[in-house]
């Protein structure tokens, strides 16, 4: 059954940071807070779902638009996906293909992370970044308000399989706050992947130690009416390729994310700032 389109319980804020402003898809009305970053497709039904399992588990979700409308009519096939790449590879946020570079849109999503954690109070903020936004939530780890960074099938850059899209010097800082501070970093991938790489979970795994736990899922477990319908190995774990049916992998691990997300923001459910969902 089709997703729907319609995402009533959730309103647009048009937020400002370092002299940019960009729309943010807001649900929740208690937090700690959990910044959402869409895949290359822009917001989706089923990212919208994914959204509302996090806000149902006692978070306020922040959803930035940084690709596509803001809105849940964002088409989700590989061909939409072909025809974004041309503007993302030229557009001067986005570090499509360096490596050992951080992409200038992390500075505002850190910054958005800031502005959360101050609306809603709590620990810190979780953030979870999908494909092109994969690596985002790594080096939106350098604030020090992100306390549960997820790597959803981190996929830059594309052309360097074991790479990483961070810069030395934001890497480094990561890599002090998981000594200092006990941060950790989640990341989720396909098995057969070809964007998303083992090699490049190994890099995090050389690069982090025991501060990254990444989780493989089998090929087997993506949706069947996902990518593989259109003859591609799964990829989008938590959106297209998911089953959302008990017992199955990918909807466990949704349940995992939300776990790493209450145990690290240290807030009891339930207990956080009330706040007003039509707020500015």
């Amino acid at each position: 059954m089709a997703l729907s389109t319609e995402i009533p319980d959730f309103h647009r804020r048009d937020m400002s940071f370092g002299g940019k402003t960009k729309p943010v898809l807001v649900t929740g009305e208690r937090g700690p807070a959990v910044i959402v970053i869409h895949e290359v497709f822009g917001f989706t039904p089923a990212l919208a779902r994914f959204c509302r399992w996090v806000r149902d588990a006692g978070f306020r979700v922040y959803a930035p638009i940084l690709v596509g409308t803001p809105d849940a009519q964002n088409p989700s096939r590989p061909r939409d996906a072909l025809r974004k790449m041309p503007g993302l590879c030229v557009s001067r946020e986005f570090v499509m293909f360096a490596t050992n570079r951080s992409s200038p849109i992390t500075d505002w999503l850190k910054a958005l992370a800031r502005q959360a954690h101050t609306e809603c109070g709590g620990a810190g903020v979780g953030a979870i970044g999908m494909c092109l936004t994969g690596g985002f939530a790594l080096s939106m780890a350098v604030d020090k308000s992100v306390l549960a960074p997820v790597m959803s099938q981190p996929s830059m850059p594309p052309m360097a399989k074991a790479a990483l899209d961070i810069s030395p010097a934001d890497l480094a800082m990561v890599k002090a706050r998981t000594l200092d501070e006990g941060l950790c970093v989640r990341g989720y991938r396909f098995d057969g992947d070809p964007m998303s790489t083992s090699a490049r979970f190994e890099t995090l795994q050389r690069e982090l130690g025991d501060a990254f736990l990444g989780v493989v899922l089998p090929d087997s477990a993506g949706n069947p009416e996902g990518l593989r319908a259109h003859g591609h190995r799964p990829h989008s774990v938590f959106t297209g390729d998911l089953v959302d049916a008990p017992g199955e992998p990918t909807r466990q691990a949704v349940d995992e994310v939300i776990g790493f997300f209450k145990q690290r923001l240290g807030e009891k459910q339930g207990q956080g700032s009330a706040l007003d969902p039509l707020g500015p």
